[in-house]
Protein backbone atom coordinates (compact mmCIF):
# COMPACT_ATOMS: atom_id res chain seq x y z
CA UNK A 1 0.00 0.00 0.00
CA UNK A 2 2.76 2.44 1.00
CA UNK A 3 4.84 1.59 -2.06
CA UNK A 4 1.80 2.25 -4.27
CA UNK A 5 1.33 5.65 -2.63
CA UNK A 6 4.93 6.69 -3.21
CA UNK A 7 4.81 5.38 -6.78
CA UNK A 8 1.72 7.49 -7.44
CA UNK A 9 3.40 10.50 -5.82
CA UNK A 10 6.50 10.02 -7.97
CA UNK A 11 4.34 9.72 -11.10
CA UNK A 12 2.65 13.00 -10.23
CA UNK A 13 6.01 14.75 -9.78
CA UNK A 14 7.23 13.45 -13.13
CA UNK A 15 4.01 14.53 -14.88
CA UNK A 16 4.26 18.00 -13.33
CA UNK A 17 7.84 18.23 -14.57
CA UNK A 18 6.77 17.26 -18.07
CA UNK A 19 3.96 19.77 -17.96
CA UNK A 20 6.35 22.53 -16.89
CA UNK A 21 8.80 21.57 -19.59
CA UNK A 22 6.09 22.02 -22.23
CA UNK A 23 4.60 25.05 -20.46
CA UNK A 24 2.87 27.68 -22.60
CA UNK A 25 1.58 30.99 -21.31
CA UNK A 26 -1.25 30.81 -23.82
CA UNK A 27 -2.24 33.24 -26.49
CA UNK A 28 1.35 33.80 -27.54
CA UNK A 29 1.21 31.81 -30.72
CA UNK A 30 4.24 29.67 -29.80
CA UNK A 31 4.61 25.94 -29.18
CA UNK A 32 5.66 26.14 -25.55
CA UNK A 33 9.23 24.92 -26.05
CA UNK A 34 12.10 26.67 -24.32
CA UNK A 35 13.29 27.97 -27.68
CA UNK A 36 9.88 29.46 -28.47
CA UNK A 37 9.58 30.97 -25.00
CA UNK A 38 13.03 32.52 -25.42
CA UNK A 39 12.04 34.15 -28.68
CA UNK A 40 8.79 35.25 -27.10
CA UNK A 41 10.66 36.85 -24.22
CA UNK A 42 12.76 38.85 -26.68
CA UNK A 43 9.70 40.06 -28.60
CA UNK A 44 7.67 40.97 -25.51
CA UNK A 45 7.59 44.42 -23.98
CA UNK A 46 5.79 44.08 -20.63
CA UNK A 47 8.13 43.85 -17.63
CA UNK A 48 5.75 41.90 -15.38
CA UNK A 49 4.86 39.34 -18.06
CA UNK A 50 8.53 39.18 -19.00
CA UNK A 51 9.44 38.18 -15.44
CA UNK A 52 6.93 35.32 -15.61
CA UNK A 53 8.29 34.08 -18.94
CA UNK A 54 11.90 34.41 -17.72
CA UNK A 55 11.11 32.40 -14.59
CA UNK A 56 9.60 29.60 -16.66
CA UNK A 57 12.50 29.53 -19.13
CA UNK A 58 14.97 29.11 -16.27
CA UNK A 59 12.78 26.44 -14.64
CA UNK A 60 12.48 24.53 -17.91
CA UNK A 61 16.26 24.70 -18.47
CA UNK A 62 16.84 22.95 -15.15
CA UNK A 63 14.56 20.11 -16.30
CA UNK A 64 16.31 19.55 -19.62
CA UNK A 65 18.47 16.49 -20.16
CA UNK A 66 22.16 16.95 -20.94
CA UNK A 67 21.52 16.53 -24.67
CA UNK A 68 18.61 18.97 -24.57
CA UNK A 69 20.74 21.56 -22.80
CA UNK A 70 23.36 21.19 -25.52
CA UNK A 71 20.63 21.68 -28.15
CA UNK A 72 19.46 24.83 -26.38
CA UNK A 73 22.98 26.25 -26.34
CA UNK A 74 23.17 25.57 -30.09
CA UNK A 75 19.88 27.43 -30.51
CA UNK A 76 21.37 30.41 -28.66
CA UNK A 77 24.50 30.22 -30.80
CA UNK A 78 22.92 29.63 -34.22
CA UNK A 79 19.57 31.45 -34.06
CA UNK A 80 19.97 34.38 -31.69
CA UNK A 81 22.55 36.21 -33.77
CA UNK A 82 22.67 39.74 -35.22
CA UNK A 83 20.53 40.30 -38.32
CA UNK A 84 22.86 40.43 -41.34
CA UNK A 85 20.72 42.84 -43.34
CA UNK A 86 20.23 45.22 -40.41
CA UNK A 87 23.95 45.09 -39.66
CA UNK A 88 24.89 45.85 -43.28
CA UNK A 89 22.42 48.73 -43.40
CA UNK A 90 23.70 50.21 -40.14
CA UNK A 91 27.32 49.90 -41.28
CA UNK A 92 26.56 51.52 -44.64
CA UNK A 93 24.66 54.35 -42.96
CA UNK A 94 27.56 55.03 -40.60
CA UNK A 95 30.11 55.01 -43.42
CA UNK A 96 27.98 57.37 -45.47
CA UNK A 97 27.28 59.89 -42.70
CA UNK A 98 29.38 59.17 -39.60
CA UNK A 99 27.64 60.51 -36.51
CA UNK A 100 27.06 59.60 -32.89
CA UNK A 101 23.51 58.51 -33.68
CA UNK A 102 24.63 56.27 -36.54
CA UNK A 103 27.35 54.82 -34.31
CA UNK A 104 24.75 53.93 -31.68
CA UNK A 105 22.58 52.28 -34.35
CA UNK A 106 25.60 50.28 -35.55
CA UNK A 107 26.44 49.18 -32.00
CA UNK A 108 22.82 48.07 -31.51
CA UNK A 109 22.90 46.08 -34.75
CA UNK A 110 26.20 44.39 -33.84
CA UNK A 111 25.09 43.20 -30.39
CA UNK A 112 23.90 39.62 -30.25
CA UNK A 113 20.22 39.14 -29.23
CA UNK A 114 21.58 36.59 -26.74
CA UNK A 115 22.81 39.39 -24.52
CA UNK A 116 19.34 40.94 -24.37
CA UNK A 117 17.86 37.51 -23.64
CA UNK A 118 20.21 37.05 -20.66
CA UNK A 119 19.36 40.55 -19.42
CA UNK A 120 15.66 39.71 -19.50
CA UNK A 121 16.21 36.32 -17.87
CA UNK A 122 17.98 38.21 -15.11
CA UNK A 123 14.66 39.90 -14.29
CA UNK A 124 13.37 36.65 -12.80
CA UNK A 125 13.69 36.22 -9.01
CA UNK A 126 17.01 34.49 -8.42
CA UNK A 127 17.80 34.92 -12.12
CA UNK A 128 21.43 35.90 -11.63
CA UNK A 129 22.27 32.73 -9.70
CA UNK A 130 20.48 30.57 -12.26
CA UNK A 131 22.28 32.20 -15.20
CA UNK A 132 25.59 31.59 -13.41
CA UNK A 133 24.64 27.91 -13.12
CA UNK A 134 23.63 27.94 -16.79
CA UNK A 135 27.12 29.14 -17.73
CA UNK A 136 28.63 26.37 -15.62
CA UNK A 137 26.69 23.91 -17.79
CA UNK A 138 27.97 25.66 -20.92
CA UNK A 139 31.59 25.55 -19.75
CA UNK A 140 31.36 21.77 -19.34
CA UNK A 141 30.52 21.53 -23.05
CA UNK A 142 33.04 23.89 -24.62
CA UNK A 143 35.80 21.34 -25.08
CA UNK A 144 33.50 19.04 -27.06
CA UNK A 145 31.63 21.93 -28.70
CA UNK A 146 34.09 24.81 -29.28
CA UNK A 147 31.59 26.32 -31.73
CA UNK A 148 29.57 27.45 -28.68
CA UNK A 149 32.33 29.87 -27.62
CA UNK A 150 30.36 32.95 -28.84
CA UNK A 151 27.62 32.15 -26.31
CA UNK A 152 30.21 31.98 -23.55
CA UNK A 153 31.76 35.25 -24.72
CA UNK A 154 28.39 36.98 -24.38
CA UNK A 155 27.78 35.58 -20.90
CA UNK A 156 31.29 36.50 -19.74
CA UNK A 157 30.83 40.01 -21.13
CA UNK A 158 27.65 40.50 -19.13
CA UNK A 159 29.11 38.96 -15.97
CA UNK A 160 32.01 41.39 -16.21
CA UNK A 161 29.45 44.16 -15.65
CA UNK A 162 27.13 42.36 -13.24
CA UNK A 163 30.02 41.29 -10.97
CA UNK A 164 32.33 44.29 -11.19
CA UNK A 165 34.12 45.44 -8.04
CA UNK A 166 31.51 48.10 -7.29
CA UNK A 167 28.87 45.43 -6.59
CA UNK A 168 31.08 43.16 -4.47
CA UNK A 169 31.00 43.22 -0.69
CA UNK A 170 33.99 41.93 1.29
CA UNK A 171 33.07 40.18 4.53
CA UNK A 172 35.25 38.60 7.16
CA UNK A 173 34.34 34.94 7.73
CA UNK A 174 34.88 33.70 11.28
CA UNK A 175 33.46 31.15 13.68
CA UNK A 176 30.38 33.35 14.28
CA UNK A 177 29.49 33.40 10.56
CA UNK A 178 26.20 31.55 9.78
CA UNK A 179 26.64 27.81 9.42
CA UNK A 180 25.23 27.84 5.87
CA UNK A 181 28.22 29.90 4.74
CA UNK A 182 30.72 27.91 6.80
CA UNK A 183 29.49 24.70 5.18
CA UNK A 184 30.21 26.23 1.79
CA UNK A 185 33.72 27.24 2.87
CA UNK A 186 34.40 23.57 3.64
CA UNK A 187 32.85 22.51 0.32
CA UNK A 188 34.55 25.12 -1.87
CA UNK A 189 38.08 24.98 -0.40
CA UNK A 190 40.12 24.10 -3.47
CA UNK A 191 43.75 24.25 -2.33
CA UNK A 192 44.09 22.58 1.08
CA UNK A 193 41.19 20.33 2.01
CA UNK A 194 39.27 21.26 5.17
CA UNK A 195 38.70 18.02 7.05
CA UNK A 196 35.49 18.81 8.90
CA UNK A 197 34.35 21.36 11.44
CA UNK A 198 37.30 21.02 13.84
CA UNK A 199 39.74 21.72 11.02
CA UNK A 200 37.66 24.71 9.91
CA UNK A 201 37.62 26.07 13.46
CA UNK A 202 41.42 25.90 13.61
CA UNK A 203 41.57 28.04 10.48
CA UNK A 204 39.01 30.63 11.57
CA UNK A 205 38.92 30.93 15.33
CA UNK A 206 42.45 31.83 16.54
CA UNK A 207 43.36 35.50 16.70
CA UNK A 208 46.20 34.94 14.24
CA UNK A 209 43.97 33.49 11.52
CA UNK A 210 41.71 35.34 9.10
CA UNK A 211 39.36 34.46 6.27
CA UNK A 212 37.73 36.97 3.93
CA UNK A 213 35.30 36.54 1.08
CA UNK A 214 33.59 38.53 -1.65
CA UNK A 215 29.79 38.37 -1.78
CA UNK A 216 27.28 39.72 -4.31
CA UNK A 217 23.80 41.06 -3.48
CA UNK A 218 22.19 38.72 -6.03
CA UNK A 219 23.81 35.57 -4.59
CA UNK A 220 22.79 35.72 -0.95
CA UNK A 221 25.01 33.67 1.38
CA UNK A 222 26.99 32.35 -1.61
CA UNK A 223 30.67 33.37 -1.47
CA UNK A 224 32.19 34.14 -4.86
CA UNK A 225 35.78 33.73 -3.68
CA UNK A 226 37.54 33.56 -0.31
CA UNK A 227 41.09 33.78 0.95
CA UNK A 228 42.61 32.28 4.12
CA UNK A 229 45.35 34.18 5.95
CA UNK A 230 47.80 33.32 8.73
CA UNK A 231 49.41 36.10 10.79
CA UNK A 232 52.95 35.04 11.63
CA UNK A 233 56.43 36.13 12.63
CA UNK A 234 58.47 35.76 9.48
CA UNK A 235 57.59 34.19 6.13
CA UNK A 236 56.16 30.67 6.37
CA UNK A 237 57.80 28.19 4.03
CA UNK A 238 55.74 25.07 4.74
CA UNK A 239 52.00 24.57 4.71
CA UNK A 240 52.14 22.21 7.69
CA UNK A 241 53.28 25.11 9.86
CA UNK A 242 50.16 27.03 8.85
CA UNK A 243 47.40 24.39 9.03
CA UNK A 244 48.88 22.04 11.62
CA UNK A 245 46.41 20.17 13.81
CA UNK A 246 48.62 20.87 16.81
CA UNK A 247 47.71 23.78 19.06
CA UNK A 248 50.41 26.39 18.76
CA UNK A 249 50.92 29.70 20.50
CA UNK A 250 49.49 32.62 18.59
CA UNK A 251 52.04 34.98 17.10
CA UNK A 252 52.61 38.08 19.22
CA UNK A 253 52.87 41.28 17.22
CA UNK A 254 52.86 39.44 13.85
CA UNK A 255 54.93 41.06 11.14
CA UNK A 256 53.77 38.90 8.21
CA UNK A 257 50.40 38.05 6.66
CA UNK A 258 50.57 34.76 4.75
CA UNK A 259 47.86 34.17 2.13
CA UNK A 260 47.91 30.39 1.99
CA UNK A 261 44.70 29.52 0.17
CA UNK A 262 42.45 31.31 -2.29
CA UNK A 263 39.42 29.50 -3.70
CA UNK A 264 36.93 30.44 -6.40
CA UNK A 265 33.48 29.18 -5.47
CA UNK A 266 31.22 29.54 -8.52
CA UNK A 267 32.15 27.44 -11.57
CA UNK A 268 29.89 29.60 -13.72
CA UNK A 269 32.04 32.65 -12.93
CA UNK A 270 35.29 31.12 -14.18
CA UNK A 271 37.45 33.74 -15.83
CA UNK A 272 35.73 36.64 -14.06
CA UNK A 273 38.45 38.37 -12.05
CA UNK A 274 37.89 38.67 -8.28
CA UNK A 275 41.10 37.44 -6.66
CA UNK A 276 43.27 40.43 -7.48
CA UNK A 277 40.75 42.81 -5.91
CA UNK A 278 40.27 40.59 -2.86
CA UNK A 279 43.97 40.21 -2.04
CA UNK A 280 44.68 43.91 -2.44
CA UNK A 281 41.65 44.82 -0.31
CA UNK A 282 42.74 42.42 2.45
CA UNK A 283 46.30 43.79 2.34
CA UNK A 284 44.94 47.32 2.70
CA UNK A 285 42.58 46.45 5.55
CA UNK A 286 45.08 44.35 7.52
CA UNK A 287 47.80 46.98 7.24
CA UNK A 288 45.40 49.48 8.81
CA UNK A 289 44.20 47.05 11.49
CA UNK A 290 47.58 45.68 12.66
CA UNK A 291 50.44 48.17 12.88
CA UNK A 292 53.13 45.50 13.25
CA UNK A 293 52.41 43.96 9.83
CA UNK A 294 54.94 44.94 7.20
CA UNK A 295 55.17 41.87 4.94
CA UNK A 296 52.41 40.35 2.80
CA UNK A 297 53.17 37.07 1.04
CA UNK A 298 51.43 34.02 -0.34
CA UNK A 299 52.32 30.40 0.27
CA UNK A 300 51.26 29.03 -3.09
CA UNK A 301 51.14 25.66 -4.84
CA UNK A 302 52.85 24.94 -8.17
CA UNK A 303 50.10 22.95 -9.89
CA UNK A 304 51.70 22.47 -13.31
CA UNK A 305 55.30 21.69 -12.38
CA UNK A 306 55.31 17.89 -12.37
CA UNK A 307 53.26 17.76 -15.56
CA UNK A 308 55.84 20.00 -17.27
CA UNK A 309 58.69 17.94 -15.80
CA UNK A 310 57.17 14.72 -17.09
CA UNK A 311 57.02 16.26 -20.55
CA UNK A 312 60.75 16.98 -20.38
CA UNK A 313 61.45 13.41 -19.27
CA UNK A 314 59.41 11.91 -22.09
CA UNK A 315 61.10 14.16 -24.64
CA UNK A 316 64.56 13.18 -23.33
CA UNK A 317 65.45 16.82 -22.62
CA UNK A 318 66.74 16.13 -19.11
CA UNK A 319 68.68 13.35 -17.43
CA UNK A 320 66.02 11.16 -15.84
CA UNK A 321 68.34 9.12 -13.62
CA UNK A 322 68.12 11.38 -10.58
CA UNK A 323 64.42 11.99 -11.20
CA UNK A 324 63.76 8.25 -10.94
CA UNK A 325 64.04 8.75 -7.17
CA UNK A 326 60.62 10.39 -7.36
CA UNK A 327 59.13 7.02 -8.19
CA UNK A 328 59.78 5.87 -4.61
CA UNK A 329 57.11 7.20 -2.25
CA UNK A 330 59.51 7.26 0.72
CA UNK A 331 62.01 9.66 -0.87
CA UNK A 332 61.08 12.71 1.31
CA UNK A 333 62.20 10.83 4.42
CA UNK A 334 65.50 9.69 2.92
CA UNK A 335 68.15 12.37 3.50
CA UNK A 336 70.36 11.37 0.60
CA UNK A 337 67.47 11.07 -1.86
CA UNK A 338 65.84 14.36 -0.95
CA UNK A 339 69.19 16.20 -1.09
CA UNK A 340 69.95 14.81 -4.56
CA UNK A 341 66.46 15.71 -5.74
CA UNK A 342 66.59 19.23 -4.31
CA UNK A 343 69.85 19.87 -6.19
CA UNK A 344 68.08 18.90 -9.43
CA UNK A 345 64.52 20.16 -8.92
CA UNK A 346 65.07 23.63 -7.45
CA UNK A 347 66.96 24.89 -10.54
CA UNK A 348 64.35 23.23 -12.75
CA UNK A 349 61.60 24.98 -10.78
CA UNK A 350 63.35 28.33 -11.27
CA UNK A 351 63.59 27.59 -15.00
CA UNK A 352 59.89 26.62 -15.03
CA UNK A 353 58.91 29.98 -13.56
CA UNK A 354 61.34 32.30 -15.29
CA UNK A 355 62.12 30.79 -18.67
CA UNK A 356 59.28 28.54 -19.77
CA UNK A 357 56.43 30.45 -21.46
CA UNK A 358 53.15 29.83 -23.20
CA UNK A 359 52.51 30.96 -26.75
CA UNK A 360 51.37 34.36 -25.47
CA UNK A 361 54.65 34.91 -23.61
CA UNK A 362 53.14 34.37 -20.16
CA UNK A 363 54.52 31.83 -17.63
CA UNK A 364 53.26 28.25 -17.86
CA UNK A 365 52.09 28.14 -14.25
CA UNK A 366 48.51 29.45 -13.75
CA UNK A 367 49.12 30.53 -10.15
CA UNK A 368 52.23 32.42 -11.24
CA UNK A 369 50.27 34.20 -13.97
CA UNK A 370 47.70 35.28 -11.40
CA UNK A 371 50.07 36.67 -8.76
CA UNK A 372 52.63 38.15 -11.16
CA UNK A 373 49.79 39.79 -13.05
CA UNK A 374 48.68 41.35 -9.76
CA UNK A 375 52.12 42.92 -9.29
CA UNK A 376 53.57 40.41 -6.83
CA UNK A 377 57.22 39.34 -6.86
CA UNK A 378 58.44 35.75 -7.04
CA UNK A 379 60.14 35.74 -3.67
CA UNK A 380 61.20 32.25 -2.59
CA UNK A 381 61.05 28.59 -3.59
CA UNK A 382 60.31 26.31 -0.62
CA UNK A 383 61.60 22.74 -0.62
CA UNK A 384 59.45 20.01 1.02
CA UNK A 385 56.79 22.59 1.80
CA UNK A 386 53.72 20.42 1.08
CA UNK A 387 54.10 16.70 1.76
CA UNK A 388 50.44 15.88 1.17
CA UNK A 389 49.65 13.43 -1.61
CA UNK A 390 48.43 16.31 -3.75
CA UNK A 391 51.50 18.44 -3.06
CA UNK A 392 53.88 15.63 -3.96
CA UNK A 393 51.92 14.80 -7.09
CA UNK A 394 51.77 18.41 -8.34
CA UNK A 395 55.19 19.75 -7.46
CA UNK A 396 57.32 17.17 -5.60
CA UNK A 397 56.29 18.97 -2.42
CA UNK A 398 57.58 22.41 -3.45
CA UNK A 399 55.68 25.64 -2.83
CA UNK A 400 56.47 29.26 -3.59
CA UNK A 401 56.13 32.61 -1.84
CA UNK A 402 54.90 35.60 -3.85
CA UNK A 403 55.58 38.93 -2.14
CA UNK A 404 53.06 41.77 -2.33
CA UNK A 405 55.27 44.80 -1.70
CA UNK A 406 52.98 47.83 -1.54
CA UNK A 407 55.71 50.11 -2.85
CA UNK A 408 56.27 48.04 -5.99
CA UNK A 409 52.93 46.41 -6.86
CA UNK A 410 51.95 48.88 -9.58
CA UNK A 411 55.45 49.02 -11.07
CA UNK A 412 55.71 45.22 -11.19
CA UNK A 413 52.24 44.91 -12.70
CA UNK A 414 53.00 47.39 -15.48
CA UNK A 415 56.36 45.79 -16.33
CA UNK A 416 54.76 42.34 -16.46
CA UNK A 417 51.71 43.43 -18.49
CA UNK A 418 53.57 45.60 -20.98
CA UNK A 419 56.93 43.84 -21.37
CA UNK A 420 56.48 40.38 -19.85
CA UNK A 421 59.08 41.19 -17.16
CA UNK A 422 58.90 38.86 -14.15
CA UNK A 423 59.79 40.44 -10.82
CA UNK A 424 61.89 37.89 -8.92
CA UNK A 425 64.17 37.90 -5.91
CA UNK A 426 67.81 37.23 -6.72
CA UNK A 427 67.71 34.06 -4.61
CA UNK A 428 65.37 32.62 -7.26
CA UNK A 429 66.75 34.17 -10.44
CA UNK A 430 70.35 33.12 -9.79
CA UNK A 431 69.26 29.47 -9.91
CA UNK A 432 68.65 29.68 -13.67
CA UNK A 433 71.12 30.24 -16.54
CA UNK A 434 72.11 33.78 -17.44
CA UNK A 435 70.03 33.71 -20.64
CA UNK A 436 66.95 34.34 -18.51
CA UNK A 437 68.29 37.70 -17.37
CA UNK A 438 66.53 39.62 -20.13
CA UNK A 439 63.13 38.39 -18.97
CA UNK A 440 63.68 38.60 -15.23
CA UNK A 441 63.86 41.61 -12.99
CA UNK A 442 66.14 40.87 -10.04
CA UNK A 443 65.68 42.57 -6.71
CA UNK A 444 66.84 41.50 -3.31
CA UNK A 445 64.19 40.25 -0.94
CA UNK A 446 62.74 42.91 1.30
Amino acid sequence: MASSFFRDLLDQIVERGRALKAFSLGGGGHDGTIEALSQGLLSGRGESSGMVVARHILAIFDLLSDDEKTEYFHFLNDVLVPDDEALKAAAAAYLETPSRQQMMQLAKAVESPRQELFRRLNLAPGGTAQIVRMRAELLKRLKAHPELKPVDDDMAHLFGSWFNRGFLVMRRIDWSTPATILEKIIEYEAVHEIKGWDDLKRRLNPKDRRCYGFFHPSLVDEPLIFVEVALTRGISGAIHDVISEEDEAEALDPDTAVFYSISNCQKGLAGISFGNFLIKQVVSDLSKEIDSLNTFVTLSPIPGFMRWLEGLREAGEIDARELSLLDHSTWPSKKDAEKRLSDVLLPLAARYFLQEKRGDGKPLDPVARFHLGNGARLERLNWLADLSDRGLEQSAGMMVNYLYDLDYIERNHEAYAEQGVIAAASSVSRLVPAKAAGAVKERESA
